[in-house]
């Protein structure tokens, strides 16, 4: 077993101990009184109605402790129920006082739904929002969220809305973190999101399992941790994408994003294969078989720089080699992301793919697929769940495909990212042009089903233990 720590992540071994079963956390209460950290929330909204284009919980954190709190230390959440089950969302910050790049928003799912509330928004802060003295606050930040549909939302039946609250004002329908305890506010019954700990909890993650956990804490392409860790940036030339493009490590980066460390895969093209540059990620071992896949993926619409429309899949999947055409021990679980279309697609599609065999020449595929025609633009949880009679994909906290038992492993896999072109047909134009896929952790337990509430659970324990790394799962 391999284990790194984070340094100057806290309190280690009692975080670690709840996360293997091995320790009872008494949960705290959902509102604390001022002590040397506390923070309490202020809202307020823009947008009144019943239904709204967009919702726009404007918010102010303040500091009523005694000692200064670290921004980067606090998470808000904001509680909402889900115009439907399918609904995907999008966070936006119009303006704020310390500067809206200091802000982070994701979106996650309750493990209890209630009759207000299945969803909720967490806000963040990076490093650059900087600290709060005591008494002070950080100033109007005036958020909203929309659906990527852009159809009107339903917000009157939401949590935390409050249609009458045109002027800030305390409000104990959102909550705040400090360092991971909840110092303010009432989550949505059954909530709390210092909970997960706590052994009755029936979202637990179960106790044990061999486990590859990586938060993807590096330095560059060329940290020596990387191999260390199992992990192989990919060089060699060959498929898939544009014959003849490069497989660049350099391409391959790592900064700081909404607290965490965050790797990026950036691909970039003039329109020539010459010019063309992919990025890949992949275990050293083929060790993973049957248990839980899960990665938190940051997907793009439009490239960060440069005219749009390249054929581009964005990935995270499994997969082992195909040893003769028509192989029926090959096996390939995928999440592919066109933002472009491809494949005969003219827009936006994701899919999920189980692969039983294919022959590259003439071209036969044995799989099952799934598909979305939407963007998916944005951060993303991504699970998929392996056992003995199905292959279950989520995303988001959202069952998004059963795939059936003929589809199921005979071998172990390698796990992968990548982004890469299906072509150049996309866009013709011999402009450089860029775009960036993110992934903010990978994790993988053997032999254990676990739902997209316990995989959460798991990486906060894994984050709150301060470990950036740990690998059990033995060789194959």
């Amino acid at each position: 077993m391999t284990i790194r720590l984070t340094p100057g992540r806290g309190r280690p071994a009692l975080a670690l101990a709840a996360l293997l079963g091995s320790a009872v956390l008494t949960a705290q209460p959902a509102q604390a009184s001022a002590a040397a950290g506390s923070v309490a929330v202020q809202y307020r909204t823009s947008a009144t109605g019943a239904t709204a284009d967009q919702s726009e919980p404007w918010l102010k954190v303040r500091n009523t402790g005694s000692s200064t709190v670290q921004l980067n230390q606090v998470k808000v959440r904001y509680y909402f129920k889900a115009d439907s089950a399918s609904a995907g969302y999008r966070f936006a910050c119009s303006w704020a006082v310390r500067g809206c790049a200091g802000i982070t928003g994701t979106f996650g799912t309750l493990a209890h739904p209630t009759a207000t509330a299945d969803r909720y928004l967490e806000i963040g802060f990076t490093p650059a929002a900087g600290t709060l003295t005591p008494g002070a606050d950080t100033g109007d930040m005036q958020l909203r969220f929309y659906q990527t549909n852009w159809q009107t939302l339903r917000q009157s039946d939401d949590y935390s809305f409050n249609g009458g609250q045109t002027s800030y004002a305390d409000w104990n329908k959102v909550t705040a973190q400090l360092s991971g305890t909840t110092v303010w506010g009432t989550a949505p019954a059954g909530d709390d999101p210092t909970d997960p700990t706590d052994p009755t909890d029936p979202t637990d993650p179960p106790g044990g399992g061999q486990t590859l956990f990586d938060d993807f804490s590096y330095t560059s392409h060329t940290d020596p941790a990387i191999a260390a860790h199992g992990w192989n940036i990919r060089s060699n030339s060959g498929g898939p994408g544009v014959p003849g493009a490069t497989w660049d490590p350099s391409k391959v980066t790592f900064t700081a994003s909404g607290g965490n460390s965050v790797m990026n895969l950036e691909t970039s093209t003039a329109g020539t294969s010459d010019s063309t540059r992919q990025t890949e990620i992949l275990t050293q071992a083929t060790k993973f078989r049957n248990g839980t896949y899960a990665a938190r993926v940051k997907f793009s619409d439009a490239p960060k720089s440069g005219p749009d429309g390249d054929h581009l899949v964005q990935t995270f999947f499994t997969i082992n080699d195909l040893k003769a055409p028509m192989a029926d021990d090959y096996a390939e679980y995928d999440f592919e992301y066109l933002p472009n279309g491809g494949w005969g697609e003219p827009s936006n599609i994701l899919y999920t793919t189980s692969w039983e065999t294919y022959d590259p020449d003439p071209w036969q595929a044995v799989n099952q697929h799934t598909e979305a025609r939407q963007s998916y633009a944005g951060w993303h949880d991504l699970v998929v769940t392996i056992d003995n009679s199905a292959i279950t994909y989520y995303i988001d906290g959202q069952l998004f495909a059963t795939h059936d038992a003929r589809y199921l492993p005979e071998r172990p896999m390698s796990i992968n990212f990548n982004q890469w072109l299906i072509d150049l047909a996309g866009q013709t134009s011999t402009t450089a042009r860029a775009y960036d896929q993110q992934v903010d952790y990978v994790l993988h337990v053997k032999d254990q089903v676990l739902t997209p509430a316990q995989v959460t659970a798991r990486v906060a324990a894994y984050r709150g233990a301060g470990t950036a790394f740990v690998d059990e799962v033995p060789a194959s």
